[in-house]
């Protein structure tokens, strides 16, 4: 009878890293991969931070045609793949904000999609307004875990500290948000019993 095979090992997706790796070396197929299992949730969180479907799409773009450049910069060394490209995306949506408004007026994505109206509504923009004031990394983390669904483990890993931390910055993040619209919810009519 012939030793048994792991067959485990064939059917093991490679990590980030290892298509990082490939992709520098000319396989057009791991970019690909990389970009298919990466780009939506870049794209959902610039979204989250501009409030813009064109300035999303603009970044999501933008992280990979940078991870593609000579000078790319990622360090495996220093963390995960995946927190270094939402890196990337933060830092993009900041230099869009300097130069020009990302709030969303004019986008043609927006007006022609439910998400695109309950961002024009008041109370939706009020959140998005507020949740952009907020420090980044309380920022993210409402992002990464309330948004973005993330378990508190995987956003410790993104945002390379312990999940003590994340939680702990969780709650901050919803109390300076529960702070800063709370004067929209007593003039709105909103009373807290």
């Amino acid at each position: 009878m012939p030793p048994e095979r792991n067959t485990t090992d064939a059917w093991m997706e490679p990590t980030d890293e290892e298509l990082y790796r490939r992709m520098r070396k000319g396989d057009r197929g791991a970019f690909a991969e990389l970009y298919e299992r990466r780009g939506p949730s870049l794209y959902r969180y610039a979204l989250h931070l501009s409030g813009s479907h064109t300035a999303a799409e603009e970044v999501a773009h933008d992280v990979f045609l940078r991870l593609i450049r000579p000078d790319a910069g990622f360090d495996p060394g220093r963390g995960p793949l995946e927190a270094y490209l939402y890196g990337m995306a933060r830092n993009l949506i900041r230099v869009m904000r300097r130069h020009q408004s990302v709030e969303g007026a004019g986008d043609p994505a927006a007006e022609h999609n439910i998400l695109g109206d309950l961002i024009r509504n008041e109370r939706t923009a009020a959140l998005y307004a507020a949740l952009r004031e907020l420090p980044h990394q309380y920022r993210d983390a409402v992002i990464l875990c309330d948004l973005e669904e993330r378990s508190y483990d995987d956003v410790a890993r993104l945002m390379g500290c312990p999940v003590g931390t994340v939680r702990s910055r969780l709650h901050r993040a919803r109390t300076l948000l529960a702070a800063r619209l709370q004067p929209l919810s007593i003039s709105s009519g909103v009373t807290a019993r």
